[in-house]
């Protein structure tokens, strides 16, 4: 498995923890939150670089991601989705609109690749189908 991936990993974990908790989205604070993540567990060093670009950067975007996930998931709320795919989805998202760091399909086929690793099976067909919306979209 590739440093990228592991990165992607890294932020899926760091973002579906969040999830359960109500801090706030500054960059300090996600900083703080972030450390205290990798003291607590272990955190692959290499993958912590790309990974925090991730973690920061949908944490910074959360409103802009989350409303472009809500507009291309039809008849999904996003609060109603389970709390993997949805990160799995904020994170391709991310990488898709506000990154150059991967192609499009490339995040879509990373998205893919930690849904089969981390959600239920129907997840995988469900994530594709809203990612190949976000990318068809007009930017």
């Amino acid at each position: 498995m590739g440093i990228r991936r592991k990165s992607r990993e890294l932020a899926l974990q760091f973002l579906f923890s969040r999830d359960f908790q109500e801090h706030a989205n500054t960059v300090e604070a996600v900083a703080a939150d972030l450390e205290l993540f990798c003291q607590l567990f272990d955190v692959n060093r290499k993958a912590l670089e790309y990974g925090r670009h991730l973690i920061l950067g949908i944490c910074s975007n959360l409103a802009t991601v989350d409303t472009l996930l809500a507009a291309h998931s039809h008849n999904w709320r996003v609060e109603r989705m389970s709390l993997v795919d949805r990160n799995i989805l904020r994170i391709a998202i991310f990488e898709m609109r506000y990154t150059d760091e991967a192609p499009a399909q490339v995040a879509i086929n990373e998205a893919l690749e930690i849904a089969k690793r981390y959600s239920v099976d129907d997840s995988v067909a469900f994530i594709n189908g809203i990612l190949d919306a976000v990318q068809a979209a007009p930017r």
